[in-house]
């Protein structure tokens, strides 16, 4: 199958998907903690005709059940060496389950296999201990058996993190060029896991190259209404929806998916008119929820699918659209070792603290997006762009512009970063049309065109625009639009040409006007060699706004120029601007705030606090929120431990705290008045969803170093270390799923706790026998999949049975807190952060 094919498909019908494989097969007598793989070569019937009864059904495109069949994933069976025959067996199944229906029923109709592709349980770099390009080869090895075994097309479904589907999108991108659908699944939050959105996910997947892009799994199909209708605004590819028969519940033991096929089938024929194309179900879905779908769907209009690309970057959590009319966007350029002798010095050393720490304050001086050039003499600009983007990616969340003439260099960057990055720049000079426009396309970038050829500086007019004109025309032989690209204005100095200014504006206004297409300008370079040039540079900005310019790469540390900016906005009527300006707006210097204040009283008008504070103490925790006391922290190397775990940064911690222990602070005192708050913010944080899984867990992991280093100390201190209590944790038998239980580990033991960790896929049994050898004072389960959540009740009845005075809690994606009474736990934890606090809840009951 093509991708012409397969978008020539969904343009003409509603395509319809199969339903749940595991929840099926496990009525067929699949047990939870079995290989599925091997149940599935050992009962071969089962799957072929559950898989007829959905081509029976109007299935269209069938999922061969290669779902977890992946190095990884096979390898917690001890089953990785059957990888390649695992992956041939099953295609096998989805072959012949074709053969016996039209054998069966004489159809002849055109049927697809999708190779099934999911996530491998491992986090990636920098949040787990996975590399990046370990995991892509991961991806390729099965993707290769699936292309020798003759699936049509892949699909990457049930996602949690967006750059794990970025490599395994690019894993087959780099072995065949087969149609390629992507979906993940959400939290009720409408975010991934790991903090993406849908909007997000659409943004950078479509932008990729994935031929249509959803969701699955999640929730029931009655609560993706919002979720659909904001993927199909942005999108220019179908969107696929494949949920829940529901969210499921416990019935006499066994888990229950509420929806019927008839109830499934009216939501599901709603979400082809909130703009999904594709459609099936997932867990808890039967042949019979399809074939009714199918019926409700038949006279159903198929959803349009847009022309043209969406004009936006993102990071892995936030997308910031890129609007020509919509407010002007100012691009941080301090990230540039040119003229900067402490930033050469650092990256010599390979040292990116100060790179980090110009992010972060650009960031608060305004930058919406941030220009990383690392380019100098002695170093591997390689490695250390890789690097940068990385360390920047951790500490700030905005877009970044990946600024090099290295075709090695920008690869790298662009193959990490875990959004839609702008590449700076792309010029009709050889080295750079050949080689970094196709990045461009490969990696879903947007790219600033810069009107310069091997002959140099375009002699005139006439010439820039030839020059920007071959550049779109290769862009779109591509397959890019003008959506993917932003103008650079070429401004020279003034000084040197009168005319700089004028035929930079002219630019603007025929890229804006003709072409349709975005526009940067290098700001400082407008008044290169005169005095006084930031008057220069905040005039010419205000004349380039009302062209039309898009957004300028400066210096947001400039309040002149950033006050420019609102003020442009403001007199130009953009929608929110008098909002900004009034929240934004700054005090140019004490003297000018003086003067405006003197001259408000002689008019007659009163004006308090005219003149304001607004640098930014970086001693206070920039995360103070109404209700916390920072007081303790204002000593700032408190605060550097404090706002090490906030950031996660690992590498410094210790040192940090070698620090304060060399001012006689005792280790107790910095684990109770430092580190104990920090965590705890960092929970704050995780709870209202402005901190995601990544941030918990390298916040908890700084901790952790720090912790571990200062314990034995606490021995000598106290003559024993502190211990609040034991913890037995496991993840209940059948489910070999640990990341939430690892991490909730960790968030314990930073707390003092004495956590007995007893793994995966734990027999009843052995947790039970386990907490009496311990006396644990808590038994923590977990449980991901709706299987096996059952187990729980299984340990909380063996517990009662056997007289345990644990306390018993429990957590999981799928686990509700009415669900946790039903069972009779005495604690539901709805994530990591909030474990601690009810375990000490409880413990202050028990006691």
């Amino acid at each position: 199958m093509t991708k012409k094919e397969f978008r020539k498909l969904a343009e003409s019908k509603i395509i319809i998907l199969d339903g749940a494989t595991g929840s099926n097969l496990q009525k067929e007598g699949l047990q939870p903690g079995l290989c599925p793989e091997q149940w599935m070569v050992d009962n071969k019937e089962k799957v072929i005709d559950l898989q007829f009864k959905y081509l029976e059904a109007g299935t269209d495109i069938l999922f061969a059940p290669t779902f977890t069949s992946n190095r990884i994933k096979l390898s917690e069976y001890g089953k990785e060496e059957y990888m390649e025959y695992y992956n041939r067996e099953l295609v096998g199944l989805s072959k012949k389950a074709i053969e016996v229906f039209r054998q069966k029923t004489g159809n002849q109709r055109k049927i697809y296999i999708a190779g099934d592709i999911t996530m491998t349980g491992r986090m990636v770099a920098p949040h787990g201990n996975m590399p990046f390009e370990e995991l892509i080869n991961v991806y390729k090895e099965q993707i290769s058996v699936l292309l020798t075994a003759g699936v049509d097309l892949f699909v990457i479904e049930t996602m949690m993190s967006l750059q794990e589907c970025r490599a395994a999108l690019l894993a087959v991108h780099e072995l065949c060029d087969l149609p390629v659908m992507v979906s993940l699944t959400y939290q009720e939050n409408n975010r991934t896991l790991y903090g993406t959105d849908p909007v997000t996910a659409v943004t950078v997947l479509q932008a990729m190259g994935a031929d249509a892009v959803g969701v699955n799994c999640s929730v029931g199909p009655d609560k993706l209404h919002d979720m659909i209708r904001q993927m199909k605004e942005i999108a220019y590819v179908p969107v696929m929806a494949k949920p829940n028969a529901g969210i499921p519940y416990l019935k006499d033991g066994k888990t229950v998916f509420p929806m019927n096929k008839d109830e499934f089938a009216k939501e599901m024929a709603i979400l082809v008119d909130c703009g999904a194309g594709i459609i099936g179900g997932c867990c808890g879905t039967t042949p019979e929820h399809i074939g009714q779908t199918v019926k409700a769907v038949k006279d159903k209009k198929v959803p349009e699918i847009k022309i043209g690309h969406y004009r936006a970057l993102a990071t892995e959590k936030n997308t910031v659209p890129i609007d020509l009319n919509g407010r002007f966007m100012v691009v941080g350029e301090r990230i540039n070792p040119t003229g900067k002798k402490d930033l050469q010095a650092s990256l010599l050393k390979g040292d990116l603290s100060i790179v980090v720490g110009m992010a972060v304050e650009q960031i608060s001086r305004g930058a919406d997006f941030l220009d990383i050039n690392v380019g100098m003499g002695g170093i591997d600009e390689k490695e250390i762009m890789a690097k940068a983007v990385e360390e920047v990616t951790k500490a700030v969340d905005v877009p970044l512009l990946i600024d090099t003439s290295n075709p090695e260099a920008m690869e790298a960057a662009l193959r990490i970063y875990p959004g839609r990055a702008m590449i700076n720049s792309v010029s009709l000079e050889k080295e750079k049309i050949d080689k970094i426009l196709p990045l461009a396309k490969k990696y879903g970038a947007m790219f600033i065109l810069l009107p310069l050829s091997d002959a140099g500086l375009p002699k005139d007019k006439e010439e820039k625009k030839r020059i920007i004109h071959e550049i779109l025309d290769r862009a779109y032989e591509l397959g890019l639009t003008r959506e993917d690209i932003i103008v650079d204005g070429l401004v020279n100095t003034v000084g040197a040409n009168p005319r700089a200014a004028l035929d930079a504006l002219e630019t603007i206004r025929y890229c804006k006007n003709e072409l349709g297409i975005g526009t940067i300008i290098g700001l400082s370079n407008i008044s290169f060699g005169l005095p006084a040039r930031g008057n220069i540079n905040s005039t010419f900005l205000a004349f380039a706004i009302q062209a039309g310019l898009t957004m300028a790469i400066a210096n947001p540390s400039q309040e002149l120029l950033m006050n420019t900016v609102l003020a442009a906005d403001l007199l130009l009527g953009k929608e929110g601007a008098a909002q900004r300006y009034i929240e934004n707006v700054r005090e140019l210097n004490i003297q000018q705030a003086v003067s405006e204040s003197k001259a408000s009283d002689k008019s007659g008008i009163k004006k308090d606090n005219v003149i304001s504070e607004l640098k930014t103490d970086d001693k206070k925790p920039a995360e103070k929120n109404e209700g916390q006391d920072y007081s303790s922290l204002m000593d700032e190397g408190k605060y550097e431990i404090y706002k090490a775990v906030l950031k996660g940064n690992k590498k410094d911690i210790i040192n940090l705290v070698n620090k304060e222990l060399d001012k006689k602070t005792l280790p107790g005192d910095i684990i109770d008045n430092i580190l104990i708050p920090a965590i705890n913010e960092v929970g704050r944080l995780f709870d209202s969803q402005k901190y995601f899984l990544p941030q918990l867990i390298a916040g908890a992991e700084a901790m952790k170093l720090a912790i571990d280093y200062l314990e034995p100390m606490l021995t000598k201190e106290n003559g024993s270390a502190k211990n609040k209590g034991t913890v037995i944790i496991a993840t209940v038998s059948g489910d070999i799923h640990d990341i939430g239980k690892n991490l909730v580990a960790l968030m314990l033991k930073n707390y003092g706790y004495r956590v007995i960790d007893l793994g995966k896929d734990v027999p009843t049994e052995s947790i039970i026998k386990e907490a009496k050898k311990e006396s644990a004072d808590i038994i923590a389960l977990s449980a991901l999949m709706t299987t096996t959540m059952v187990e729980m009740e299984n340990v909380i009845k063996k517990a009662k049975e056997e007289g345990l005075k644990a306390k018993i809690i429990v957590g999981g994606a799928v686990i509700t807190e009415q669900y946790a009474r039903e069972i009779g736990a005495d604690g539901y934890a709805p994530d990591a952060g909030t474990a601690p606090e009810l375990i000490k809840s409880l413990l202050e009951s028990k006691n």
